[in-house]
Order: structure tokens, then C-alpha cells, then sequence
């Protein structure tokens, strides 16, 4: 038996473990309404995972670094303020949750737990990330999203391994520093949203292997035109910001599948936008758009295009042209008259909505 779950339940006792407690190397006691760690719990010698998510604990015991071998630690929504200094003697941990607990500054012992691979501070009430987070050069995923931020250190820069993710949103960001992107060339999904940004570095156009770029509902006036740059970008998210243009050279965008740029106050989109031939959802509504590329057909898996709310007053015929096309939404416009291709749409399968 090498899993033991225990969640789910109010714990109560230890069940009877067949065989011995030592061939237990996954411990789950989620939503058990535990308020400290359970007597007895220190017979699993051999313990590399132990998940206690969703319970009432303020503290883990003094001597949690017994479990040497640990490789990953959850302790996501719980009232954790603080940690012991014993965790510093979990040399192997690799993943270390803390998200939704009651930390207002990151606990100094973690900077020295050098192996961790994911670590998760987010929806905790940080004000602030210590330059030591720097120390932490193995990171792959770092979430410290829903905090109180008002800056970043340069040296989270130094964090060149990041490759699954960086979670920022939510917090009170106004400026990214331009070193911290400058040599983040692994990192696939970074999450800025619900910041009231001033503007992106240029530096951003440094992250060669994005794929996903969420900046949303961050105030934004432009993207710098090294946007542009992030040749594997597949998703990019900026609605709900005051974006009056987009890159110029957006069209060497040429992995994007997803553009969404909804709630802004784009009137035209730039010419290369066309050359996105691999994009499937185009995203422009509410938007004082005035008018579409007469090379539409340039979008050629184009699935999802959607024109609520804007100003357009007609359509280029080359939109029928695309042959892909599943759903077109033509609801709040100016169109002065309905293309007659739009019923050619219809027959063929797109949903077109009026």
C-alpha cells in the first residue's frame, strides 16, 4: 500500500494500515477538519507527499522536518501564518503549496529550500517579495497571484528555469521591472491580470517560448511592440483594457490561435493582422470598430469571430471566404445591410448571429 487518503471525513483515528507504516509514501487528510497534525502521524517514516488542503490548521508541529523525505508538501487553504524553522530540513522537497493561508510575508525558510520546483503563495496578503526569492533558481511554476504586490525585485529575473508558469494577477502592480523577463526565455504561461499596469516592458518580447500571455483588465493603453517577438505565442488575452491599436508588426504571430481584444477602444486593426493564418477565435467586440481588412481570407481555420457592439457599418465579402468558419456574431452593429452571403454561411453550417 503505498497511498493512504483520509479526506473527505472528520479524522478521528488512524484506520488500520495493512502492512506497515512505512510503505506509506502519499498521505492525503484534505477537508478533515484537522486543526493541528494528527497524533501518530510521525510512524510514516517514509513519507513523500502529504497533502492536508482545505483544513483548519494555524501551525505545523516543530519537528515536520523529521519527514526527510518529502518531496511534496500542500497545504492550500488553511490559516498557516508562519512556518517552523525544522522545514528548512526538507532538503527534498520539490512542491511546496501555501495558497489561501495567512501569510503577510513570505516565510524566510523557504529561500532555502533550493530543490523546489512549484511553489504557490497565492491569495495570502504579501505586500512584498524579498530578493531572496532569487535563491530559488530551480523554480519551474511560481504562483503569487491574489496578494497586495505593489512591485516585483529585479532579481526575480534570476528565475531562468521557470517554464510552466508565473502568476502575478490581482495584485496591485503598476510596473513590471525590464530585467525580470530578460533572460525568463523558458517560461510557456505568464498571468498578469487585474493589475493597474502602466505598461509592459519591452522586455516582455524576450520570453521566446510563451505561448500564453493573460493581461487583462490591467488599464492597459498599448502592447510594446516587442510583443510582436513571441514567435510560439498560441493565446493572447489582453480584453478589458483602454488598447487603442495593437503591434504593428502583429501579424509574425504566426502560432496564435486565440486573440482576444474585446473591451477596448481599437477603431482599426493593423494590416498584417491578416498573415495570423493559423488563428481560430478572433475576439473584437465591444470595440468603436470601423472597419475589417478586405483580406479576411487570410484567416483561413478562422472558427470564432466575433463583432458585437462594434461600428462597423459593413462587412468585406473575403468573410465569406473563410472556410472554417463556425460562428459569426453581427449583434449590436451598424450594418446598414446584410451581406447576401451571409445566408451561404448559414447553409453550410456557421451559426450567424444578427
Amino acid at each position: 500500500m503505498d497511498t493512504l487518503d483520509l479526506s473527505g471525513a472528520p479524522f478521528t483515528h488512524w484506520p488500520p494500515i495493512p502492512g506497515a507504516a512505512s510503505d506509506i509514501h502519499t498521505l492525503f487528510i484534505e477537508r478533515a477538519g484537522l486543526e493541528r497534525l494528527p497524533d501518530g502521524i510521525a510512524q510514516f517514516t517514509e513519507l513523500e507527499e502529504l497533502h492536508l488542503d482545505g483544513n483548519r490548521l494555524d501551525a505545523l508541529p516543530d519537528d515536520i522536518g523529521r519527514f526527510s523525505h518529502l518531496r511534496r508538501l500542500s497545504l492550500y487553504s488553511n490559516h498557516v501564518a508562519t512556518l517552523p524553522p525544522s522545514v528548512a530540513q526538507l532538503r527534498n522537497l520539490e512542491d511546496l503549496s501555501l495558497g489561501r493561508n495567512g501569510f503577510d510575508a513570505v516565510p524566510g525558510v523557504i529561500f532555502g529550500l533550493t530543490g523546489l520546483r512549484r511553489l504557490n503563495l497565492a491569495e495570502n496578503a504579501l505586500d512584498a517579495i524579498p530578493a531572496e526569492i532569487g535563491a530559488l533558481t530551480r523554480l519551474r511554476m511560481l504562483d503569487l497571484g491574489h496578494n497586495r504586490l505593489r512591485e516585483l525585485p529585479s532579481e526575480l529575473g534570476a528565475l531562468t528555469n521557470l517554464t510552466d508558469a508565473l502568476y502575478l494577477s490581482d495584485n496591485r502592480l503598476r510596473a513590471i521591472p525590464e530585467s525580470v523577463f530578460r533572460q525568463m526565455t523558458r517560461l510557456r504561461y505568464l498571468g498578469l491580470t487585474h493589475n493597474p499596469l502602466d505598461a509592459l516592458p519591452t522586455t516582455i518580447g524576450e520570453l521566446a517560448n510563451l505561448e500564453e500571455l493573460r493581461v487583462y483588465n490591467t488599464g492597459l493603453q498599448s502592447l510594446p511592440e516587442s510583443v510582436a517577438q513571441l514567435a510560439n505565442l498560441r493565446e493572447l488575452h489582453a480584453q478589458q483594457n483602454r488598447l487603442m491599436s495593437l503591434p504593428a508588426g502583429a501579424g509574425a504571430l504566426t502560432r496564435l490561435k486565440t486573440l482576444v481584444v474585446s473591451d477596448n477602444q481599437l477603431a482599426r486593426l493593423p494590416a498584417s493582422l491578416t498573415q495570423l493564418g493559423q488563428l481560430e477565435v478572433l475576439d473584437l467586440r465591444n470595440n468603436p470598430l470601423l472597419s475589417l481588412p478586405e483580406d479576411m481570407d487570410g484567416f483561413a481555420r478562422l472558427t470564432h469571430l466575433d463583432l458585437r457592439a462594434t461600428r462597423l457599418a459593413t462587412l468585406p465579402d473575403s468573410v465569406a471566404a473563410l472556410p472554417h468558419l463556425e460562428k459569426l456574431d453581427l449583434r449590436w452593429t451598424k450594418l446598414h445591410r446584410l451581406p447576401p452571403w451571409l445566408h451561404t454561411l448559414e447553409e453550410r453550417g456557421c451559426r450567424v448571429l444578427i
